[in-house]
């Protein structure tokens, strides 16, 4: 089984690219962010408990959303592999993956990190913001705060999996069909 673990600041390009590679290589999509949002909305009860957190303004305890991605995994259990967009966002959160993977006799194959200068992060994100709708595509000091943030967290994280020797950094400026071909270099060896 291949499981893949795409990184990216905001704007990066992930979600774009997540489409083509799940296809292309069968592989089960996971974004954190559209767990989250499935599981508000359907008002599940780890959806209640992750909105109480975010409803004081606070992060979803890492438990809330490990158990959230261990029932999305459990959803798929012929996949031939999965792509993890938006997991893990921190060491902690990698080691229980890890323990989670391992309990199923899996690993991570491979992360994967879309590279780009922040620069012109803000200003892809400025644009989507135009049409996205979402306020925090729309305003650039909370964009940058997501890149701090990015920076301080989930950035070690490279480091985590470079010592595993299962890192790759891909350039991720260029028309989406350049980066979907770096991109592609680098999965054709998994």
């Amino acid at each position: 089984m291949i499981i893949i673990v795409l990184f990216g600041k905001p704007g990066a390009g992930k979600g774009t690219q997540a489409e083509f590679l799940k296809e292309k290589y069968n592989l089960t999509h996971l974004s954190t962010g559209d767990i989250f949002r499935y599981n508000i909305q359907n008002n599940t009860e780890l959806g209640k408990l992750a909105k109480s957190y975010m409803d004081k303004g606070d992060l979803v305890p890492d438990e809330v959303t490990i158990k959230m991605l261990e029932g999305e995994v459990g959803k798929h259990p012929y996949s031939a592999g999965f792509l993890f967009d938006g997991f893990p966002r921190t060491i902690a959160q990698a080691e229980a993956l890890d323990a989670f993977l391992e309990s199923k006799n899996e690993s991570i194959t491979a992360t994967v990190a879309l590279e780009a200068d922040d620069n012109i992060l803000v200003a892809r994100l400025l644009e989507r913001g135009k049409t996205s709708g979402r306020p925090d595509d729309q305003d650039e000091e909370k964009i940058r705060n997501r890149y701090d943030e990015y920076n301080q967290k989930t950035a070690p994280l490279m480091d985590y999996y470079k010592a595993q020797g299962k890192f790759h950094a891909v350039d991720g400026i260029g028309s989406i069909a350049e980066v979907t071909e770096r991109l592609t270099s680098v999965f054709d060896k998994f």
